[in-house]
């Protein structure tokens, strides 16, 4: 039985899907493919354990699927459009033998350069996702707090404690799995549930590392951008305000939830200016009216 076996979710993700299975086949890795009810025509490898859902469960949901799947110690979670650039034994070396709980290899562009600000962040704090959704990361990127967010201090080409690395390219151990109860599948369908599960396993007292000897090439957001503006707009403020809630207590959760409203209207007010589309307006719309009512009752269940 290999100690390892790589957990792939995939949603119309067929250009990519035979590229990170041949990468996984070359270092000896198995692999458990969850597929959300693609429609691209994927055509998967006969050498994989496949799990077809007759419906888009969630990224959360898929994940859990696939380690229920197999039955190795470790699992190495990996994005359809990833490819493994070398063998990830010293990922499982870490995990194992120094216990730590979880480790990320480096996520690398198609140059060969780290993907800085997305390969490993730090968790975010009340400040940064108020930053975010108010707009003033965009027009001020260098800001101490964005900065310092994306991890822009980083040397990423030293072995080192993290707290978020991208779940594009993560191992993690099974028991910490089940002693977590897995991925939250309330995070649906995407966005915030790898930050979830780092951050409950950090408050578990959990170590987090980076191997940067260990390195994937990561195209980014393929799958994400099958999605529809309007969904996207809705999922993502959905599952930022579900982990603020979460993690910040009702106070700064609540504080949040009125940046977004506030954020949200300014983004509202400049797109019927602009002569966005409806669905776009309607995604703003519905998460504007999301945020009230999380600003008001702190609470976001039943949405």
């Amino acid at each position: 039985m290999s100690r390892v076996c790589a957990v792939i979710v995939t949603y119309n993700s067929g250009t990519h899907v035979a590229e990170v299975v041949s990468s996984c086949r070359q270092f000896g890795v198995p692999v458990v493919i969850v597929d959300n009810a693609s429609t691209d025509g994927t055509v998967f490898p006969d050498d994989v354990i496949l799990i077809r859902n007759q419906e888009n469960r969630g990224f959360a949901a898929a994940v859990n699927q696939g380690v229920q799947a197999h039955d190795a110690p470790l699992t190495l979670l990996l994005n359809p459009d990833a490819r493994l650039l070398t063998s990830v034994e010293v990922l499982c070396d870490i995990a194992v033998a120094n216990r730590h709980n979880a480790v990320a290899g480096l996520l690398v562009d198609a140059s060969g350069e780290p993907q800085k600000g997305f390969s490993v962040r730090r968790l975010p704090t009340p400040t940064t996702l108020a930053l975010e959704v108010l707009g003033i990361n965009r027009v001020w990127p260098g800001n101490p707090v964005n900065r310092s967010y994306r991890c822009s201090d980083l040397n990423l080409s030293l072995r080192q404690k993290v707290e978020q690395p991208a779940g594009a390219f993560f191992l993690f151990r099974r028991d910490d799995w089940l002693e977590l109860g897995g991925f939250d599948e309330r995070y649906f369908p995407i966005w915030f549930e790898d930050v979830d599960f780092c951050k409950r396993l950090l408050d578990r007292g959990g170590t987090v590392i980076m191997e940067p000897t260990a390195r994937a090439l990561h195209w980014g957001g393929h799958s994400v951008e099958k999605l529809q503006d309007g969904c996207r707009i809705r999922f993502w403020y959905g599952s930022l305000l579900r982990y603020a809630l979460r993690h910040f207590g009702p106070v700064s959760g609540r504080l949040v939830a009125g940046c977004v409203f506030i954020g949200l209207a300014i983004r509202m007010v400049t797109g019927i200016f602009l002569l966005l589309d409806w669905p776009v307006l309607g995604g703003l719309f519905a998460s504007m009216l999301l945020s009230a009512r999380c600003a008001l009752f702190g609470s976001i269940e039943n949405h």
